[in-house]
C-alpha cells in the first residue's frame, strides 16, 4: 500500500484542465468497457447514495461513491460528494485515492461539451445555463472550449448566487450576465444547459427556437426532470448511454410514460457522434443531450491526472 496515492480536490482542479480532458473523452469514450448500471440508493431528505464501478478487461479497475444532497445549498454547501478508487487491472492493487467530487463536475461538463461539438450550431454564440450551483461554472468553461460563445447568461432560483456566478466568471474572462426571464433567455439561445436537481420542468419546449441544444445534466433518478414532454418531443435525442438512460433519465422516462415518445426516441449514444454517427443534420433541427452520468468517464479522468502528475 506504499505505492498508493491521495489526491485532492485542489490537486484534481489544478492538474485537470477541460480542453485536455475533453480529447481524452473524445478517444477513449469510443471505446468499449464494462460499467453496469450505477447503484441508487435514495436516502432520507430526498438525498441520494451512488456506487459506479467500471473496469475494462486487462486494465484498470475504478469504483466511485457519491452522494448527494440536495439541501446542501441552504448550508452553503456542495450537494455532491465523491470518492474514486482506481485499481490495477492485472493485480487488483489498489493504485490511487481521488477525493472525486471536482473530477466529478469537470468530466460531466466536458462529457456535455463534447456532445454539444457535434450538436451545437458552428454558428452558436449564445450560451444559457439554468442552475446557480457547484456544477454551473464547470458547464459554462467547458462549453466554451468548444464554442466562442459571445453571451453567457446564468439563471437560477436564488438571485445572490446567481450574481455571485456571473462575478466569477467575469472575473474569468468569459462574457456573463444573470438572466432574469427565463424564458426569454430559452426563445434567445443556442445551447442551453440545465445543471439543477428538480423534480418538476422548469424549461418548456414551447419556448426553445428553432436550432438550439438542450444539454441536460441536472437530474438523475426517474423522477427527477428538467424539461417537459414537449421538450423532448421536439427534439433528436442523444444519450451518454442508452442502458442508464433507460434506467434512470426523468427526461425521458416520464414522457415514455405519458406516451408521448417510446424508447425508438432515442436517436443514438455518445459513443455514435464519437464514431462518425448521429451528428446534428441541419441548423434548424433541435438537439437534446441527455446525461446520466457513464462510469468510464471517471476512469478516464482518473487515467489522464495520474499521467499528468
Amino acid at each position: 500500500m506504499q505505492d498508493l496515492r491521495f489526491l485532492t480536490n485542489a490537486d484534481v482542479a489544478e492538474r485537470l484542465s477541460y480542453p485536455q480532458l475533453i480529447e481524452a473523452l473524445r478517444i477513449g469514450l469510443a471505446g468499449p468497457c464494462e460499467a453496469p448500471v450505477r447503484g441508487c440508493h435514495e436516502l432520507p431528505g430526498n438525498a441520494s447514495l451512488l456506487t459506479m464501478p467500471v473496469w475494462q478487461p486487462g486494465q484498470d479497475i475504478g469504483v466511485k461513491l457519491v452522494t448527494v444532497f440536495p439541501g446542501n445549498g441552504a448550508k452553503n454547501l456542495p450537494a455532491v460528494a465523491a470518492l474514486f478508487c482506481l485499481f490495477d487491472g492485472e493485480t487488483g492493487r489498489p493504485l490511487a485515492m481521488l477525493e472525486a467530487s471536482e473530477m466529478t463536475a469537470r468530466r460531466t461538463a466536458c462529457t456535455s461539451a463534447l456532445a454539444a461539438d457535434y450538436l451545437v450550431r458552428r454558428d452558436a454564440r449564445r450560451l444559457l445555463v439554468v442552475g446557480s450551483g457547484t456544477l454551473a461554472p464547470h458547464m459554462v468553461r467547458a462549453h466554451c472550449s468548444v464554442r466562442e460563445y459571445e453571451d453567457v447568461a446564468v439563471w437560477g432560483r436564488h438571485e445572490d448566487k446567481v450574481h455571485a456566478l456571473v462575478k466569477q466568471l467575469q472575473d474569468e474572462g468569459y462574457p456573463a450576465h444573470a438572466c432574469i426571464d427565463l424564458r426569454g433567455g430559452v426563445a434567445a439561445a443556442d445551447c442551453i444547459s440545465c445543471v439543477t436537481t428538480s423534480r418538476e420542468p422548469i424549461v418548456h419546449g414551447a419556448w426553445l427556437r428553432s436550432g438550439c441544444h438542450l444539454d441536460l445534466v441536472g437530474a438523475f433518478l426517474p423522477s427527477m426532470r428538467e424539461t417537459d414532454s414537449e421538450a423532448v418531443r421536439r427534439a433528436r435525442i442523444v444519450v451518454d448511454t442508452r442502458e442508464g438512460a433507460l434506467e434512470e433519465a426523468g427526461d425521458l422516462l416520464i414522457p415514455v410514460s405519458e406516451g408521448v415518445i417510446d424508447e425508438s426516441a432515442i436517436h443514438c449514444q455518445l459513443a455514435d457522434l464519437l464514431s462518425g454517427r448521429g451528428a446534428r443534420k441541419d441548423d434548424s433541427e433541435i438537439t437534446l443531450f441527455k446525461s446520466v452520468g457513464y462510469a468510464l468517464e471517471d476512469l478516464i479522468a482518473a487515467r489522464l491526472l495520474l499521467a499528468v502528475n
